[in-house]
């Protein structure tokens, strides 16, 4: 396998990973609802950069979109289903 199989095979793989991640992900406050719409424009740039071609910016996106999630989960701006249900119990 070459090394633009494997590439196309990781970002297959994180951005369904990330997709289902988003799903459960609701903002906690308004900085969490831009920070989630800056996930979501990661997401939709690396769809573009793949398209044309340009895998190393399509993951390099996917990386980018990653750390703000979890940013936004430690910092208390995102938070994850499970954690909305805790604070209502």
């Amino acid at each position: 396998m070459g090394v633009e199989s494997q590439l196309v095979d990781e970002i297959a793989k994180w951005s369904a990973r990330l997709s289902d991640e988003l799903r459960k992900i609701k903002p906690a406050d308004g900085i969490g609802k831009n920070m989630k719409g800056n996930i979501e424009a990661y997401v939709e740039d690396s769809k573009h950069f793949f398209k044309a071609g340009d895998l190393v910016k399509s993951f390099e996106c996917l990386v980018w979109a990653w750390a703000w999630l979890e940013i936004g989960v430690q910092l208390g701006h995102l938070a994850r289903d499970e954690d909305f249900e805790n604070k209502n119990k």
